[in-house]
């Protein structure tokens, strides 16, 4: 090993930009990255668990396709009302939680170590949303189908969400579509297009749009309503980030 190659720090010790990625070095971290080792272990637990203690294959197929339908109107509403709320950066105790869920990944939307969710947010948030339901109709195996269920789907939005990030265009004209919409989300309008990997709740809640039907580019766009003047009454997000960000993230790198 060479001595540059030796200084060079790990993988993960280093910051990763997606739109300076190609898809082959996505691919690569994805299947690096901790939270994706640790939802794949999870989902070789929960199948085993399943054989374990089995539910019908009935109550199993219902679980499955339960989860696997809500699983995108649970994500529009935490995204929505929760990862964009205002009252989290109030609250001191979780306002290092807001920041590392939402605040970080819109102050620079490419960068890949603050796009993938935290584990002690998701892992509790599937254990409610998959878990328990897979339980309340299946017992211990319906909770494993369940919890399996909602491990899938998350480790495939957070794939898609990552391509929606990368500097690729997708060959997929609906996945292109989702990018395009996925990145006037972060560069024009952030109060609108809550999808990631489709927008039926957008469309039924009124909040899809396109960049021509919102001439103006919303001022919060990469701070989410957290300006300097909120800072002065509400500090600790500021104090975590070493201030308030402003201008294009490129434009910052």
């Amino acid at each position: 090993m060479s001595k540059a190659a030796a200084a060079q720090p790990s993988f993960w010790k280093r910051s990763h930009h997606l739109d300076r990625m190609t898809l082959r070095e996505l691919v690569a971290a994805y299947f690096q990255h901790y939270t994706i080792l640790s939802y794949l272990a999870l989902l070789a637990g929960s199948i085993m668990l399943f054989v374990l203690h089995p539910a019908s294959a009935i109550q199993a197929a219902g679980i499955v396709v339960l989860i696997a339908l809500a699983y995108p109107l649970v994500w529009y509403g935490l995204h929505r009302w929760v990862l964009h709320c205002h009252w989290m950066f109030k609250v001191p105790a979780l306002a290092a939680v807001w920041k590392r869920i939402h605040y970080d990944h819109h102050q620079d939307p490419n960068h890949l170590e603050v796009l993938f969710g935290a584990l002690y947010t998701t892992l509790p948030t599937l254990l409610i949303v998959s878990a328990l339901p897979g339980w309340l109709i299946g017992g211990t195996g319906g909770a494993a189908a369940g919890f399996a269920t909602g491990l899938l789907c998350t480790c495939f939005y957070e794939f898609f969400h990552c391509i929606q990030h990368l500097a690729y265009k997708p060959r997929l004209q609906w996945l292109a579509t989702m990018k395009v919409r996925h990145m006037e989300h972060h560069f024009h309008d952030e109060t609108g297009n809550f999808g990631i990997t489709n927008f039926v709740w957008d469309r039924l809640f009124g909040t899809l749009y396109t960049r021509a039907d919102r001439a103006a580019k919303s001022p919060t766009v990469f701070n989410l309503g957290y300006t300097a003047e909120v800072a002065a009454i509400h500090p600790k997000v500021a104090e975590l980030s070493g201030g308030v960000a402003t201008g294009h993230p490129r434009k910052r790198n």
